[in-house]
């Protein structure tokens, strides 16, 4: 599919509409059709807008999710906070982000973990801690590179999976409970060495996904 500005239009509209109908339909080709329909478009345009389907669909959000966390970082001052400040700053905004549609981050996380998709959410999540790392200044390229991002990425995703259950004023539970795992990243340079060879500009996806299994296992992520 060529990536015309017209069809990158028409993404956004499906994308917009899509969210209200995923906590009654699921991440389907039905949502979708019904997202394109509701934003006036032919319902087979959303097979134009994304080919792979609702997994199509789903990194688009979180890639429109990403850039909504940094603009909302570069509006706070980010020079003024400690380095610890600013993760957990952007932690925050990535889930403040997609907060007014908690049922389709819950089905999306189902969704990307089927196996078919899992390769797909692993590059997803990777790009969301990259992009925070990156923008809280890390311009690391030596062997703490990837356990920095699968730290994170364990820190981010525990945090999201307690914000799902989470019904306190102002989810102020979730927030506490990131100020506690936050300091796991404070102690990336104490965590001892689990990745061989040299890294590369795209992470092999399953490594990437067991370092980050590792960091949920270990005391400190969890």
């Amino acid at each position: 599919m060529a990536d015309t500005p017209f069809m990158s239009e028409e993404r956004g509209k499906i994308l917009s509409a899509v969210l209200g109908h995923v906590p009654f339909e699921g991440w389907t080709e039905r949502a979708l059709r019904l997202a394109a329909g509701e934003a006036g478009l032919d319902p087979a345009t959303a097979e134009l807008a994304f080919p792979g389907g609702p997994a199509d669909a789903i990194v688009a959000w979180s890639a429109v999710s990403d850039l909504a966390m940094l603009d909302a970082y570069a509006e706070a001052n980010p020079d003024d906070m400690r380095f610890r400040d600013r993760i957990a700053f952007l932690v925050r905004a990535r889930i403040e982000a997609v907060a007014d549609h908690r049922e389709a981050v819950r089905r999306a996380i189902t969704h990307m973990s089927r196996p078919p998709h899992l390769r797909r959410g692993t590059r997803a999540l990777y790009r969301t801690v990259d992009d925070m790392w990156y923008a809280a200044g890390d311009r690391s390229t030596d062997f703490s590179f990837y356990t920095k991002r699968a730290t994170l990425a364990a820190v981010y995703t525990s945090t999201m999976l307690f914000w799902l259950d989470d019904r306190s004023e102002g989810s102020a539970e979730t927030w506490a409970f990131l100020d506690r795992r936050i300091e796991n990243v404070m102690q990336i340079p104490k965590v001892r060495e689990k990745i061989g060879g040299a890294a590369t500009n795209l992470p092999d996806p399953r490594r990437f996904a067991r370092l980050v299994a590792e960091r949920l296992r270990e005391g400190g992520a969890l």
